[in-house]
């Protein structure tokens, strides 16, 4: 039929949904099992996966019917890993199951034998937390590749073996395993079902990693590959998701902002939760930066409603509402439930901005030297530079400003060149701080003005603390950092309380106070309310 030769045809040159069109139209049962295979590749890719599913579940009966059991046993593990996949565990162990005793009664040695192993192993990870147990299936999935020759498998097989590694520790051997296996990624080794699944596992090791490099560099390989594949849904999905997550490291918050809802969508028909709760993290956290913080609530409610805790970020726009108290009760359960440390890396660096800013230094010094030892643990760049800046901020905080600027110029320099331009800026703020504490009020001029122009193209709410409009020339040249403390001091706050609000030390808001006097040409906390008063600033 000339349906099927197009619809084959278009399978070859990944016009997936062209070839979902053409098969739809032709009456199942004339179909041969390869011809289904496609159809339901076809559907799944372009987001109709139950359909997917029934084409697979068809065309396993079908070759149970025919006796070829080691085929039926290929589709089964096929739907198991799409199951998996988009997080349907319970179907997903019916179809290893079923996998293990088709080939336990057949007692045939195949390539599916390695593919079943690859289901248990996920079995053993997402039923039972079992790290090692899971390890063993995919390594053992691994050798039965090598044994057939099966490059698809031996791929798939080494990346799950390598992030489990990463999580037993293993992390510089883990990463050199990902490494390699992209080597096969690119090189289009793997059918489209399994690229998809590839690279969001190679891409979501890196991000746990927080490695940015490589995170920007498969997710670009990521993008090139959706390119090339007709009406992708799913994975298009992640890709929005991965890219939404790049875009935001580097400070193009409206792009980034487009492509994570972007993700929202395409993760929400078919519903993969965990992906899509984590797609709704990402847009809560570009919300909260922008200063929407009715939009941050709102998506931060929804990635609850789809099972995921969504902090620090709720924690941080607490913060960002000034109702610290709530903020700090809410960062310090957080990090007490949570144990594994790639886990709670991801919760240290706000844990140290919210306790001292309700002035609990000693926590955040603890906090801060966990952070630094997970990060050396960890090894990469970007958590190196957030454990600076979190030791560097307490020592600010706690008055010692000489040891804070090594660390913080550390930081700055690692932010600086991963290209995390907000992270960067946010650390420059901290060095033009500890300046001030050491008396070179140029050298803070200069950090503060720099750091705030950044925040400013980028719209963060960081710098709105003020109510002078923040594009305006500065007045009698007080830096941008002297301004804001200012219009606190006119609001009739306290050192210790405007220290609080701006994560700085009443030592430095002291500094800066003196500097506003001197500038100013005033002596008295009443002139300089009057000052504010009378240039419009409060």
């Amino acid at each position: 039929m000339v349906a099927i030769e197009d619809a084959r045809a278009a399978c070859d040159d990944n016009r997936w949904g062209d070839a979902y069109r053409l098969l739809s139209s032709v009456e199942l049962e004339t179909l041969t099992i390869d011809d289904l295979d496609r159809l339901g590749t076809a559907a799944y890719l372009i987001g109709h996966d139950e359909d997917g599913f029934a084409c697979w579940a068809r065309a396993h009966q079908r070759c149970i019917d025919e006796g070829s059991i080691h085929r039926a046993a290929y589709f089964g593990t096929r739907i198991a890993q799409g199951l998996g996949f988009k997080g349907d565990l319970g179907r997903c162990r019916g179809w290893v199951d079923r996998g293990a005793r088709l080939l336990e009664e057949a007692q045939i040695d195949c390539v599916e034998q390695g593919y079943l192993c690859y289901g248990l192993g996920m079995m053993c990870l997402f039923e039972a937390g079992d790290i090692a147990g899971a390890r063993g299936q995919f390594a053992q999935a691994g050798k039965v590749g090598a044994r057939f020759a099966h490059r698809e498998l031996v791929t798939v097989a080494r990346i799950a073996e390598a992030r489990m590694m990463i999580y037993l520790g293993e992390i510089v051997d883990g990463m050199a395993m990902l490494d390699e296996a992209m080597v096969s990624i690119e090189a289009r080794e793997l059918t489209p079902f399994w690229t998809g699944d590839a690279y969001c596992m190679v891409i979501d090791a890196c991000a746990e990693l927080f490695d940015v490099s490589r995170c920007r560099t498969w997710t670009d390989s990521f993008v090139r590959w959706c390119d090339t594949q007709q009406d992708l849904v799913l994975y298009r999905g992640h890709c929005f998701l991965h890219r939404a997550e790049v875009l935001a490291l580097q400070g193009a918050w409206p792009e980034a902002l487009v492509e994570a809802r972007c993700a929202c969508d395409r993760l929400a028909a078919p519903v993969n939760p965990s992906a899509l709760s984590g797609a709704c993290m990402i847009e809560g956290d570009l919300l909260r930066l922008v200063g929407d913080i009715e939009g941050a609530e709102t998506t931060y409610q929804r990635a609850h409603e789809l099972g995921r805790d969504p902090q620090p970020g709720l924690a941080l726009l607490r913060l960002l509402e000034g109702r610290n108290d709530v903020a700090d009760a809410m960062i310090r359960r957080v990090l007490d439930e949570t144990q594994d440390p790639m886990s709670r890396v991801r919760v240290l660096g706000a844990y140290v901005e919210i306790v001292l800013a309700t002035g609990d230094l000693v926590a955040a010094d603890a906090a801060a030297e966990e952070l630094r030892a997970l990060a050396a643990e960890l090894g990469t760049p970007y958590l190196r530079a957030q454990a600076a800046r979190a030791r560097g901020s307490v020592l600010v905080a706690g008055g010692n400003a000489k040891d804070a600027l090594i660390e913080l110029r550390r930081a700055f320099r690692n932010f600086h060149e991963l290209g995390a331009v907000f992270d960067a800026a946010r650390v420059r703020l901290l060095i033009a701080d500890a300046c001030t504490a050491l008396g070179d009020a140029d050298a803070a001029a200069m950090e503060s003005n720099a750091a705030l122009a950044v925040l400013d193209s980028l719209g963060s709410p960081a710098n709105a603390r003020t109510a002078a409009d923040p594009t305006a020339a500065l007045p009698d040249g007080l830096t941008r950092r002297e301004l804001e403390v200012l219009v606190l001091l006119a609001q009739g706050k306290t050192n210790r309380t405007i220290g609080t609000e701006l994560f700085i030390s009443e030592k430095t808001v002291a500094s800066h106070v003196s500097h506003i006097f001197t500038k100013l040409g005033i002596t008295s906390r009443s002139a300089a309310t009057a000052y504010a008063y009378d240039h419009h600033l409060v």
